[in-house]
């Protein structure tokens, strides 16, 4: 890498902006401050009823705007969090209006809820009341729902909002949704297609549908009397993930945008690797293939050798498969002396579409503070995860480069390499 260009003659990509919603709090400084004192913000649910749940728990954000009103929809608890965190970066850049690139925006499915679906059965009568043809039916007319519902339109607005250019990308990939649209950002700045982007994976489904959904696949904690203790990536008693729910964004430039203006660059992004391996909807191939190659991938596209890694991002969600699986993954990328490894999930949850994203920003973090966040409720080290996973306490380290893992369901797998700002 020299000047403005890197080893493979592409744009450097730079970091000028960054936002963030997590159960840890609103805002970068609050949510980096409260992970680094190991803090958990994983708490019982209280947006709707559990008890028939076998998990009441999750990582729940609550936006300023829903005192006194029925519950968000997943939608547009995705939107309002995006919004934030979108608003947070763009200040930050500096970059002014309109935004200069193109809107990728990671995000969950959407599919019409129940309290909708119950809504529109109400509205039915006759003896196809509560019917399916009867429901669409009563559906005719509400553009309300229609646009609510649109898995397209929540890009479409906040593409209005900060007046991006071209038509928003939305994607979704599992757990690596957040990861791939940085990964999207990444590559149009590389190949000069863009001068810059506006990336953004946002997650709002801590709701009873998905809960139910995640305990059906025995994927959840359900130690719901201890909440702060419920997330234990990478040890022993660990038992299944705890939902939660967030937003990220990054403000994307080539580096030679952002010396031009005279922009704070905050970080590099480096590379990306991306592996999928179609075994199972929802579990890996047990070669760990994918794994292996998105993290492989990642480091070679940076231009950079295993050990110059400083330090690893974990996927790290707490089930006891996929910490076996990544720790399959980093012996066979590090060897027998890999890096430390910890997982921001251990605190803030497991933020679904909108992980890779937030792992993104607080890997920047790591890298300009020097300081290596804890994987907390650490206490029966597991024999077979033989890591440095910086258990429960936050750790100073000099690190100029991190691998961020991002595995999802269906074996989608993105990985980011981020550096220091040259």
């Amino acid at each position: 890498m020299s000047g403005l260009r890197d080893h493979a003659g592409r744009h450097i990509v730079a970091v000028t902006g960054m936002g963030l919603v997590t159960p840890l709090g609103f805002g970068v400084a609050e949510s980096w401050a409260g992970l680094l004192a190991g803090r958990s913000g994983i708490s019982r649910i209280t947006r709707f009823p559990t008890e028939h749940l076998k998990t009441s728990i999750a990582g729940q954000v609550v936006l300023p705007e829903e005192a006194g009103r029925p519950p968000f929809s997943s939608p547009e608890r995705v939107e309002r969090m995006a919004a934030l965190a979108a608003a947070e970066a763009v200040a930050q850049a500096g970059i002014g209006g309109p935004f200069p690139g193109p809107l990728f925006l990671g995000m969950p499915p959407v599919e019409v809820e129940w309290p909708q679906r119950l809504e529109l059965a109400r509205r039915t009568d006759g003896e196809a009341a509560g019917s399916y043809p009867a429901m669409i039916a009563a559906a005719a007319g509400r553009g309300d729902l229609f646009e609510m519902f649109l898995f397209g339109g929540i890009g479409e607005r906040l593409a209005d909002r900060f007046g991006t250019r071209g038509a928003p990308v939305s994607v979704t990939t599992a757990c690596a949704t957040g990861a791939s649209s940085i990964q999207l950002g990444l590559e149009a700045i590389q190949r000069g297609e863009a001068a810059a982007a506006l990336c953004i994976g946002a997650e709002g489904s801590v709701a009873p549908e998905p809960m139910i959904r995640f305990s059906l696949l025995s994927a959840l904690s359900a130690r719901n009397e201890e909440p702060e203790r419920a997330s234990r990536p990478f040890e022993k008693t660990r038992e299944g993930f705890v939902m939660s729910e967030g937003a990220a964004a990054l403000v994307l430039e080539s580096l030679e945008s952002a010396q031009a203006r005279g922009a704070e660059v905050l970080g590099l992004v480096l590379g990306a690797g991306e592996r999928a391996d179609s075994f199972h909807r929802t579990r890996s191939n047990p070669d760990g293939g994918a794994i292996i190659g998105a993290m492989r991938t990642a480091i070679a596209d940076a231009g950079l050798e295993a050990a110059q890694i400083d330090y690893v991002n974990a996927h790290g969600t707490g089930t006891p498969e996929n910490d076996k699986m990544e720790t399959l993954g980093m012996r066979a990328v590090f060897g027998d002396a890999p890096p430390p490894i910890s997982s921001n999930k251990s605190m803030i949850g497991h933020t679904l579409s909108a992980a890779g994203a937030i792992e993104a920003v607080f890997s920047l973090l790591t890298i300009r503070d020097g300081m290596l966040p804890p994987t907390i409720n650490h206490e029966v080290p597991d024999p077979a995860i033989p890591l440095d996973v910086v258990p429960n306490r936050a750790r100073a380290a000099k690190v100029g480069r991190v691998l961020s893992n991002s595995f999802g369901f269906g074996g989608q797998n993105v990985c980011l390499v981020l550096g220091a700002a040259p």
